[in-house]
């Protein structure tokens, strides 16, 4: 496993343990397994982090601020004049890269929501990268004159992350059969289904709402 070396060390725990959730599994995630892979002397893990639950609980929290650096980066990269059409092909592009590309934090993150559904600590380091994230969906999606809330982009995430697993876990014929076979249409759709007036032109909206 490759953990860039110019994050803090604390960050390179954290990240390494993200890694190893992710290929795997909450079971292999101990303390030595993360000394192992990053590299770093048999008890530095546990001088940091000395219980499971804590190593699962940074690891929580450091997926927390790697999202808010990305939603501050879209942020800051959004033009003026972004539509809903541009925000809707966000979404194909973001399933591509979370399922093909690169499923490491997807699958990092599945294995944290099963540790939090019995720990407290892991719960609450997720609540606030939900939190984020729909804040900053529902800032975006208003710039393209969206009407949408932060209500409406969680449930669209919530489907999100529920469509990626699926394309994760599932086998190809398994996903023809119950149509999940087109991750573009289904980046399109889970937008669809959850953004109010997501279909519709700005005039229309404009009249509707006049």
């Amino acid at each position: 496993m490759l953990v860039s070396r110019t994050v803090s060390r604390r960050d390179l725990l954290c990240d390494t343990a993200i890694q190893i959730l992710a290929v795997e599994g909450g079971r292999g995630l101990t303390h030595r397994a993360i000394d192992r892979e990053a590299g770093v002397p048999i008890g530095t893990t546990k001088n940091y982090f000395p219980t499971r639950e804590s190593v699962l609980e940074a690891a929580a929290a450091r997926m927390t601020s790697l999202h808010r650096a990305a939603v501050d980066r879209l942020r800051e990269t959004t033009p003026a004049d972004v539509t809903a059409t541009d925000v809707a092909e966000l979404y194909p592009a973001l399933l591509r890269r979370a399922v093909a590309d690169d499923p490491t934090q997807m699958l990092a993150m599945v294995e944290l929501y099963l540790e939090a559904v019995r720990r407290p600590g892991v719960r609450e380091a997720l609540s606030g990268m939900v939190l984020a994230n729909a804040e900053a969906g529902a800032a975006l999606q208003q710039a393209a004159g969206l009407p949408s809330t932060v209500r409406d982009t969680g449930l669209l995430d919530a489907y999100f992350l529920g469509v990626a697993i699926s394309l994760l876990a599932l086998p190809v014929e398994t996903l023809e059969t119950v149509g999940l076979d087109d991750p573009y249409a289904l980046g399109i759709g889970v937008f669809s289904a959850t953004v109010p007036n997501a279909g519709r032109s700005p005039e229309q909206r404009s009249a509707e709402s006049g």
